[in-house]
């Protein structure tokens, strides 16, 4: 089992989180893409605050803390203002993430590896995935999740929600065994469904 690569995914508040503490609990070395998203923005900062520059003014926004760090809430507030914007976000900052995934595969490879991707369909690197992990549950039992959790109004989940909706198609093309794992009981039993999965791979 040493060798495989698995990305972890699936949509908002399925779990996705809890099934990576039960795959590094399982010995696996689980890198999150969020964190890397944010190492990832920083390293290519300049090129975010000049091809944002001009909307920051515009809107009145500064996109840099005092620190010199990217103001990540309100570089969201431009990104998400237009499809555009987001596509410019994406192409300066996916790259990076790209780079920062091969990297950590290169220095684990003697180890069973998992990337916890929400959109690992963006970057190059999932072509490198023995399998797919898709974790999901109903949308009830997700909104209750986060309405609990992150105490968002309701009309930014659904929002969130809804840009989801085809997340799963998009692992579909790719031409590697995809798990679909249904999350709406308890951690137990998620985990019951995770060390199945790891078990085809022991040889």
């Amino acid at each position: 089992m040493k060798n495989i690569i698995i990305t972890l995914t699936g949509p908002m508040a399925a779990g996705k989180n809890a099934a990576g503490e039960i795959l590094q609990k399982a010995g696996c070395v689980v890198t999150d893409a969020d964190e890397l998203a944010h190492v990832a923005l920083e390293n290519v900062k300049e090129k975010v605050f000049s091809a944002f520059g001009h909307d920051a003014k515009n809107m009145n926004l500064s996109l840099q803390n005092p620190d010199g760090s990217v103001n990540r809430r309100n570089l969201s507030k431009i990104v998400f203002s237009s499809p555009e914007n987001l596509e410019i976000q994406e192409s300066l900052v996916h790259p990076e993430v790209n780079k920062l995934m091969q990297a950590f595969l290169l220095e684990n490879k003697d180890k069973p590896r998992v990337l916890n991707a929400t959109v690992a369909y963006k970057v190059p690197v999932i072509y490198k995935s023995t399998c797919i992990i898709y974790v999901t549950a109903p949308f009830l039992i997700r909104l209750y999740r986060v309405i609990r959790r992150d105490r968002l109004p309701l009309k930014n989940i659904i929002k969130r929600f809804s840009a989801q909706k085809n997340l799963y198609s998009k692992y579909q093309k790719i031409n590697v065994d995809i798990y679909k794992v249904q999350n709406f009981t308890n951690k137990k039993a998620l985990e019951k469904k995770i060390l199945r999965i790891l078990k085809r791979y022991e040889n």
